[in-house]
């Protein structure tokens, strides 16, 4: 389920900005994650976020991630195993033999028909197999679009309300009786929100989004650290580093959340994901490190989606940042 949230105004102390073209073309370096998609979102890390009313199109798929495609939770790929090994080559060998060994293959007509029984025993045991990969590949491609939400309640129209919220109850019941009940659990779009994210949750990723701002246009490691995931507190860290190669710093102040919305969340194990769409505004700028001159200012608005993730009763760090289209 989709919340949207809004905050009041905050004050940061205005730092100047004057003009410095020599290095411009470092623009694209500014803000945190700005210009790229970096970190995880667990086994979702390469599926596309629910799209949201503040960010309607799917973000940049990931760009930097050290979650290997199809692994849960960053564990390294299991290596692909081929077709045939295994228990079917087991399976199939053991039949081949049995049939030599009975008669030889071409030992009577009892021979050839215990061979043929086998290839169909196969044959309908792969056939299996191959219908349950494909109904599971299209339980994953499944688009599903989140519904409006806010903080007074469910938006007119959603489907939060008592009536409109759960298709069960006579309706359900009905349509199991009548034989659509397969159909009608298939039709409908799984839910977002597996976690149950409320009030102090948003309150946490809009307190976050700032403070990581403007730890980063600090370079204030200790609470960037305190706030990210170690992956991403990396990734930070080669931005900042990268920075001071170049003898800029990218200053952030007035760090202010336009509007939010849940794309998702989720629950791994003893990990908790929130993937969370925010727009926010803030003064973003480049400057000289020797003397305060400015490199190049960035655009006063962003729309990002950030995942954040928490371990059982521990707080919300961030752990993917994507950058919308």
């Amino acid at each position: 389920m989709m919340t949207t949230f809004t905050r009041g105004r905050r004050t940061v102390a205005a730092f100047g900005l004057a003009a410095l073209m020599a290095v411009a073309a470092t623009a694209g370096e500014a803000r945190p994650g700005s210009g790229s998609s970096m970190g995880s979102r667990g086994s979702r890390t390469y599926s596309a976020p629910a799209p949201t009313t503040t960010a309607p199109g799917a973000p940049a798929p990931m760009q930097r991630s050290m979650t290997q495609p199809g692994s849960p939770m960053g564990a390294p790929a299991a290596p692909a195993r081929r077709f045939g090994g295994g228990f079917f080559a087991g399976l199939l060998g053991a039949g081949l033999l049995g049939a030599l060994i009975g008669g030889g293959f071409f030992g009577g007509l009892g021979g050839i028909a215990s061979f043929l029984g086998l290839l169909i025993q196969v044959g309908l045991l792969v056939g299996a197999v191959v219908l349950v990969m494909r109904f599971l590949r299209r339980r994953r491609a499944e688009p599903a679009m989140a519904g409006a939400y806010n903080r007074s309640g469910p938006a007119s129209g959603s489907s939060g309300g008592p009536l409109g919220g759960n298709t069960g109850g006579l309706g359900g019941g009905l349509g199991g009786m009548l034989g659509g009940g397969a159909a009608a659990q298939q039709a409908r779009p799984p839910k977002r929100d597996e976690v149950g994210i409320g009030p102090q949750d948003f309150d946490a990723f809009e307190r976050t989004l700032t403070q990581v701002q403007l730890a980063y246009g600090a370079e204030d490691a200790t609470t960037l650290r305190r706030l990210t995931t170690p992956e991403m507190f990396g990734y930070f860290g080669e931005e900042i580093r990268a920075n001071t190669a170049r003898g800029v710093v990218n200053k952030i102040a007035d760090v202010k959340l336009q509007q939010g919305d849940l794309a998702e969340a989720w629950r791994e194990g003893p990990v908790d994901y929130a993937t969370v769409a925010m727009r926010y505004t803030l003064r973003d700028a480049l400057i000289e490190r020797a003397n305060g001159k400015v490199v190049e200012t960035n655009p006063p608005e962003a729309t990002e989606v950030w995942t954040f993730l928490r371990e059982r009763g521990g707080q919300w760090v961030v752990s993917a940042i994507q950058q919308t289209r």
